[in-house]
């Protein structure tokens, strides 16, 4: 357990905060640095074809201990933190034998991890926590997977009598920031399919997630001497109030769950002359997306029509680019993949919780360059922000439950192979 804490613990110490406004990839050079560390770390270990490219993406190959063809299958975790919330001076706290109570994070700013409110916490119970010290987030977003996936690798190495195929390991920067599968060479990597660790709590297994677009509308307006603008002064920000209020209500994050879709205006600058609105767009439902966004492009150009005499023009600008889709698609042809993580988990006790993300992951992405990706838990909670916690016993369980798929794996691959050749000798 401690070889578990001190390895996650080295990770989230390292600032891997990536940056939506740059252009280079990763967007901050720091994230090179969590990466260097693991192509250390991967070789240390035994991995072979260890490599690490000038985008910051680490891979490596655990060689198969069974002399039967079994397909090759993968793990993928992410290694950059959110900008949402500072990932820098990462100060982690562990919390031996949960006593069920609240956790003062921070005692001088009054800063309290209760389970009054985050309810979860008591089903960890007796258990060891880490959280953060109430400044930052921690981290485990998805630090804990890579905790995960290099452990089980190095699991496996010191017990070469558990039979597996050959798997291959993917870490990769950006992913907080949509861009995690813009360089992931899936040749290179070369796995049948794989699975990211990147779920929450104890259990999650997700072949399912959002549609997702993300939108700009850019307002103009007139400024003119408050004293003579009637009739001519035109207020930018009111049209981006304008705007916001035009969606649906109760359609936006804090009011849905589950198959819910949403807008969430996640951005709002303006004044008189210049006003911008940032939002996202969700649905699981493609139908029901593609009538999000028509929603959204119908509002802009209502917009427009009611002001195009005064203004002369278009006042509203909308720039609309889909970010990524449901994985269900890709991931249905091929559900024996679910299935064995679903019974490698059943195998060990853990209850599956089989949902939607209401997000999405590099799996995501990848399903639709042809590596279909579900995502498993990675076991912690409150992501994004000073509140995340994971219970290092949801990392011990999500190692073991990257061990048994791989048994499993091997293990259908043989019974194939038999059931092929009894037939061939009927």
């Amino acid at each position: 357990m401690q070889h578990l804490i001190d390895r996650f613990i080295s990770y989230v110490t390292v600032d891997t905060e990536s940056d939506p406004e740059s252009a280079t990839t990763p967007s901050t050079a720091k994230q090179m640095v969590l990466a260097e560390m693991l192509f250390q770390e991967l070789t240390k270990i035994g991995l072979t074809e260890v490599t690490i490219d000038h985008n910051g993406y680490v891979m490596g190959t655990l060689p198969s201990t069974v002399d039967h063809e079994v397909p090759v299958i993968g793990f993928v975790s992410h290694f950059d933190t959110s900008p949402d919330f500072s990932g820098a001076n990462v100060k982690p706290q562990v919390i031996p034998n949960y006593d069920g109570g609240d956790i003062v994070l921070n005692e001088k700013e009054n800063i309290v991890l209760s389970p009054s409110y985050f309810k979860d916490l008591l089903q960890y119970k007796g258990q060891t926590l880490i959280t953060t010290d109430g400044t930052t987030l921690l981290g485990a977003d998805d630090k804990a997977g890579i905790t995960e996936i290099v452990s089980a690798m190095e699991y496996l190495i010191q017990n070469p009598q558990i039979k597996h195929g050959k798997i291959r390991v993917c870490f990769t920067p950006d992913e907080e920031i949509g861009r995690g599968a813009d360089h992931f060479d899936v040749k290179k990597f070369g796995a049948k399919w794989a699975y990211t660790m990147d779920g929450s709590q104890i259990g999650e297994l997700e072949y399912e997630n959002f549609n997702a677009a993300g939108a700009k509308v850019s307002f103009k307006g007139t400024s003119v001497h408050p004293g003579y603008a009637k009739g001519k002064m035109i207020n930018s920000m009111l049209l981006a109030n304008e705007f916001i209020n035009a969606l649906p209500k109760k359609e936006i994050p804090q009011e849905t769950k589950g198959y819910d879709g949403f807008y969430h205006v996640t951005g709002l600058t303006g004044s008189i002359e210049d006003s911008t609105v940032q939002l996202i767009i969700r649905d699981h439902s493609m139908k029901e997306f593609k009538k999000r966004k028509k929603h959204v492009k119908k509002v802009v150009s209502k917009i427009n029509k009611a002001y195009k005499k005064q203004f002369g023009g278009d006042i509203a600008t909308l720039e609309m680019t889909d970010q990524y889709y449901n994985m269900r698609e890709k991931v249905e042809p091929v559900m024996h993949i679910v299935k064995t993580a679903e019974k490698a988990m059943k195998d060990l006790g853990i209850k599956p919780i089989i949902k939607p993300i209401r997000g999405g992951t590099d799996g995501s992405r990848l399903s639709y360059m042809g590596l279909p990706c579900p995502n498993i838990f990675a076991g912690g909670h409150n992501f994004h922000g000073k509140y995340e916690y994971v219970p290092v016993e949801s990392i011990q369980k999500a190692v073991d439950v990257i061990v048994r798929i791989a048994e499993l794996t091997a293990i259908d691959a043989s019974k194939a192979k038999s059931k092929k050749t009894g037939k061939s000798k009927k």
